[in-house]
């Protein structure tokens, strides 16, 4: 009688595709993984419970650091919901919503910048990792130019900016923005034709639109399954209704079409930027409400009547009605929501978050389970997971 044993082993936290802060428990009957089961908790952070002793506007800098690669897209999604919950959603400045939707669309480049370029190095090619960094380095700047910080930027504020763009900021935008279609070219160059690429992605990772939509995936995970949604267009914020962008979908339901996905993706951030410097037009950046806006700096330190409601703000904070509101926006890997309680006092009674990664990541061990070990190594490149909101 033949016997037949499976073996666990734990691939990472210290494998170089878990990056650091992912454990798998991987059961395997030789090469073939039998059972997987993603660990969490090494980069603990306690977000929500963090929110519940700070005031709205304290705690914009730890959204930021949820998901470190599309810093933006948490800041904006918490704004969003603390304005919805302030009342003050229809008193933001139109310019403030066209740089919203312009940073958001460049955060969303960065973000997929970061994705193919470690998806393609885990599987083994170094060459776009390279070039795809070069971009990311240039939009690094850029966040230097408007926020200070190259990373974790903390440029959006309840009510609108923090600060109006830099002189020569909109220049260097339709700069990049010409030239990217051209680097996306390039990656497309280097691996779209490559056989041991094609050999690597295609058929590997499937999941079905139905399965998708049961364990809840969202952003190009769900789009490379054939599902057609997306906030943006769906459920729009900021504006996005006036603009004309084409949300993409591939029913391939494999790593192949979800590349393909956040290739395109990039392609249209860059037209709804293009469209957004067009739209962009002198005036206010911040709401006329000084009783719950931080009131910009040069009024605080020049003003009596700014430095006051500075001093208010920050030493008691803004207390809102007392309700419950959510606000989700299309973050890079999908949708990121916040669902805040208010029982009126000057911080959220109760916080939580709804991140894409940590609902993505769900679909991990029905993508791979079956496959090779080989094959989980494709498939946490393509779900493009950031453990910071992960394990918030």
């Amino acid at each position: 009688m033949a016997f037949t044993e499976t073996m666990t082993v734990n691939m990472g936290p210290q494998h170089p595709s878990t990056h650091g802060v992912l454990q798998l428990i991987l059961e395997l009957d030789g090469e073939i993984v039998v059972k997987a089961t993603p660990h969490i908790g090494f980069l603990h952070r306690g977000t929500e419970k963090l929110s519940e002793n700070r005031t709205y506007h304290q705690i914009i800098p730890l959204t930021d650091r949820l998901d470190y690669l599309a810093p933006m897209h948490n800041n904006l999604g918490y704004v969003l919901a603390v304005e919805k919950l302030f009342g003050i959603t229809d008193q933001i400045p139109e310019r403030a919503q066209v740089v919203r939707v312009m940073l958001a669309e460049l955060t969303r480049i960065k973000s997929h910048l970061v994705w193919i370029a470690c998806h393609a190095l885990d599987i083994g090619a170094m060459t776009v990792f390279i070039y795809a960094f070069r971009e990311r380095e240039f939009i690094m700047d850029m966040y230097e130019k408007i926020s200070g910080a190259r990373m974790t930027s903390n440029y959006f504020r309840v009510g609108g900016l923090s600060a109006d763009l830099p002189d020569g900021f909109e220049k260097d935008m339709r700069d990049f923005i010409d030239v990217m279609p051209g680097h996306i070219d390039t990656y497309e160059g280097l691996l779209t034709g490559n056989k041991i690429w094609q050999k690597r992605i295609m058929g590997v990772g499937e999941i079905s639109a139905e399965a998708a939509l049961d364990i809840g995936l969202t952003g190009p995970s769900m789009r490379g399954s054939g599902v057609d949604w997306d906030l943006r267009r769906d459920n729009p914020y900021s504006g996005y209704e006036k603009y004309d962008f084409k949300v993409h979908v591939d029913d391939g339901c494999d790593t192949w079409a979800r590349y393909k996905v956040r290739l395109l993706e990039m392609r249209e951030s860059c037209k709804i930027i293009r469209q957004a410097l067009d739209k962009l037009k002198p005036g206010p950046v911040l709401a006329d409400c000084p009783k719950i806006c931080l009131p910009p700096k040069q009024k605080t330190v020049n003003t009596i009547e700014g430095l006051i409601h500075h001093f208010k703000i920050i030493s008691e904070g803004p207390k809102p009605e007392v309700g419950e509101i959510y606000q989700g926006v299309e973050n890079p890997k999908g949708e990121v929501g916040f669902y805040i309680v208010s029982n009126g006092s000057p911080s959220p009674y109760r916080m939580k978050i709804r991140p894409a990664s940590f609902v993505n990541l769900q679909a991990l061990p029905q993508m791979v389970e079956g496959r090779l070990i080989a094959d989980v190594v494709a498939v946490i490149g393509t779900l493009d997971i950031v453990l910071g909101e992960i394990d918030r």
